[in-house]
């Protein structure tokens, strides 16, 4: 303030320089005056000011999802760009009220009840597609494409509003599970309350929109950022819908650091959860006795080239049921739901629910005592690929030892890399079947 009145006087100075001095009276009025001058334009671009922050928090409360204080302007082209953290799930991430979301741990996992199916149906992580095409062993109504993010050679499926997408999946079973990665780009306080993801198990592949099918389960999963929304489930049995719902869940943070869905149906029986958390059980989603052999997946609210989705590792498994039975009563379990992060014998901690079953049996039957065998897919060279199984035998052996406290002289390991393979290693589907783990009581 003070400088600016200096500036004024300095002005008007310069003005009056050539007056006589009989004129400093006149200087002196014409100097308060434009101190005044100076004051209310300084006061009025204050109230301005004032108003517009005012106005903004009124509409951030009465209209969430306006802008307001701390909400940032939608990203750039440059700053959608995903970053390596992101995609790779590595580091910590921030929801959008600045929330940080730790790196998940096996520990973090370890109530995790969770079985994923052994008998695969359907997998595809887009390995065999082009980068720009629609994959291959997908269908739609609209259009998609596989992508690369952030230079990875790692490959999405990029979703587009307003698409429906089916996977070629022939025959589901009355007991399954499905997973699958989601990733998201874009998402701020400006992400629209409708945005959402939408899961649909249903009895025909018809795209209309109005449900023509007899039976079918679905559920939203909200991608909203300002507020929580909660996940819509719904069904329809016979033709009439029976059960219509919205669930309470948070998922802001989850939404922005690359969940895992799993989902289990078994019999009537639906559950669904995105990292290690439950949201859904319903005992009686599913008309009794109907098979569901067709998934759906549409995602819709989204603003063109801001908000991103892209799915990975869809894997469609027949089973998911107890574990612990088959291995007291058989003496051996194969499973390939314990999943190592690619190349690795890092377990990724959506497979502890297997790992949790073992550990209960070797609690129940303190006298047990059993062999870990690893096994790979073909790619890679021989030597390597039985180095590589040995160490994820080991790995499951240390998170027995370590997140469930079962004995180490209990358990043994082995690692037989390729050479026993049970599936076709020239596909996809056949290397994710051979990449298992084997428990054999000794």
């Amino acid at each position: 303030m003070k400088t600016l009145n200096r500036h004024w006087v300095l002005l008007i100075m310069a003005m009056f320089a050539f007056t006589p001095i009989a004129h400093g009276q006149l200087l002196k009025k014409l100097g308060k005056s434009a101190e005044r001058a100076a004051e209310r334009t300084v006061q009025q671009r204050v109230d301005r000011e004032t108003t517009k922050k005012t106005d903004a928090a009124m509409d951030s409360i009465l209209e969430p999802g306006s802008k307001g204080p701390g909400t940032k302007e939608p990203p750039t082209d440059k700053q959608k760009k995903d970053t390596p953290s992101t995609q790779k799930g590595e580091k910590d991430s921030k929801d959008a009220d600045g929330n940080t979301e730790e790196p998940k741990t096996l520990k973090v996992y370890s109530k995790f009840d969770f079985v994923s199916g052994d008998k695969l149906l359907f997998f595809d992580d887009f390995s065999n597609d082009f980068v720009g095409d629609f994959p291959s062993k997908w269908d739609t109504n609209g259009n998609g494409e596989v992508v690369t993010v952030d230079g990875s050679s790692e490959k999405w499926f990029e979703f587009k509003a307003g698409s429906a997408y089916f996977p070629d999946i022939s025959q589901f079973a009355e007991e399954y599970t499905i997973e699958f990665d989601l990733l998201t780009v874009g998402l701020d306080r400006n992400t629209s309350s409708g945005s959402n993801l939408e899961i649909s198990i249903r009895d025909n592949n018809s795209y209309d929109w109005y449900n023509t099918d007899t039976n079918n389960v679905n559920f939203k999963l909200p991608f909203c950022q300002y507020s929580p929304v909660a996940i819509k489930v719904w069904n329809k049995i016979n033709k009439v819908e029976i059960i219509n719902n919205h669930i309470d869940a948070d998922l802001r943070s989850a939404m922005l650091a690359r969940p895992h869905v799993s989902i289990a149906v078994n019999g009537q029986r639906f559950r669904v959860w995105v990292n290690e958390t439950k949201y859904v059980d319903i005992p009686r989603l599913v008309a009794e006795g109907s098979v569901l052999n067709y998934l759906r997946f549409t995602v819709d609210g989204l603003v063109d080239r801001k908000d991103r989705v892209f799915l990975n590792n869809l894997r469609v498994a027949e089973g998911g049921l107890d574990l612990r039975k088959q291995l007291i009563s058989e003496g051996k379990v194969s499973t390939n739901g314990i999943l190592f992060d690619s190349g690795s014998a890092n377990i990724q901690p959506q497979s502890m629910g297997i790992i949790l079953q073992i550990s209960q049996v070797l609690q129940q039957e303190t006298g047990m005592k059993l062999n870990i065998i690893g096994h790979t897919d073909g790619d890679g060279d021989e030597a390597s690929n039985k180095e590589l199984s040995k160490k994820r035998a080991e790995a499951v052996k240390t998170a027995l030892q370590s997140v469930y406290g079962i004995s180490g002289d209990r358990l043994s390991i082995d690692g037989k890399g390729e050479s026993d393979p049970v599936a076709d290693n020239g596909t996809t589907a056949g290397k994710a079947q051979n990449r298992r783990v084997e428990f054999i009581k000794m």
